[in-house]
């Protein structure tokens, strides 16, 4: 009588047809064996660089049907070289070789606090230089009243704000309405904080996690992620770090900073 032999080939392994997805920089994969989950950063001839989310690099063999690609098996294959495209900044600007930083401009921009800074920097610093747009952080908007009677924005000197969790009714609603004015825009994302503005897509996470009202929403996220809850400036490192470009990042942030840059800069403002 012959004996039954079970197939503990994992689903991954067994041959079937697969996709060949080119391993882009910035593709976000999972290695089935190890369940290592990162972004590609680099792919040499046989090998692939991942990145997780805490800025942990492992190296994996381009090997078929080795990964999985938002939860499908899928073969990672070096990606074909290209006809040279023009460089871009983080932002998708057209990049100005060898462009000198200009003379920083009496208009400003404020975001609400340094991750927000960090963030917009990382992403439009270049363009920023190059249009002389100086970004500070306000620690919060309760005293943004205050700040913007200081600053005394007018045709030469524009002032732009972004805010987080800027929904109608809300506290930061009723200041933004208080402080605009021809020279002054306010303008807000609807997340609850900056970190919510990266895609979780990049993070290798599914959605961010909603945090019960009243806690620490940034140690409740750390905590239903398994993150250090202690340390969220190192997780928010982490974080920055996964952010390569605009395509890191929701739309809603996208659009409002665009529109923050292009009113300090008009001519209302040079």
């Amino acid at each position: 009588m012959r004996q039954y032999s079970p197939d503990l080939t994992p689903p991954w392994k067994k041959p079937t047809s697969v996709p060949e997805v080119p391993a882009e920089p910035g593709l976000v994969v999972e290695e089935p064996g190890t369940g290592f989950c990162g972004a590609v950063i680099r792919c040499e001839a046989g090998t692939v660089t991942l990145e997780d989310r805490f800025g942990k690099h492992r190296v994996f063999p381009l090997e078929p049907r080795g990964f999985l690609l938002e939860g499908r098996v899928v073969t990672l294959v070096r990606p074909a070289a290209g006809p040279a495209r023009p460089a871009r900044t983080a932002s998708g600007s057209v990049a100005v070789p060898g462009a000198r930083a200009r003379v920083a401009r009496a208009g400003r921009i404020y975001v609400e606090g340094r991750h927000d800074a960090e963030l917009v920097e990382k992403v439009w610093g270049d363009d920023l230089r190059i249009e002389g747009v100086v970004v500070e952080y306000l620690e919060g908007v309760d005293d943004l009243p205050s700040i913007v009677a200081d600053f005394a924005p007018g045709p030469d000197a524009r002032l732009g704000v972004l805010v987080d969790h800027l929904v109608p009714g809300s506290k930061e609603w009723r200041i933004a309405q208080a402080v605009t004015s021809e020279h002054a825009l306010v303008v807000g994302h609807p997340y609850i904080d900056i970190w919510e503005a990266v895609k979780p897509s990049s993070l290798g996470i599914e959605s961010w996690p909603r945090v019960p009202h009243g806690q620490d929403w940034k140690k409740g996220v750390c905590r239903a992620l398994g993150w250090p809850p202690d340390n969220t400036g190192a997780v928010w490192q982490a974080i920055l770090k996964r952010v390569g470009s605009y395509k890191d990042l929701e739309p809603e942030l996208l659009g409002r900073v665009e529109e923050l840059i292009d009113f300090v800069t008009d001519s209302g403002g040079a």
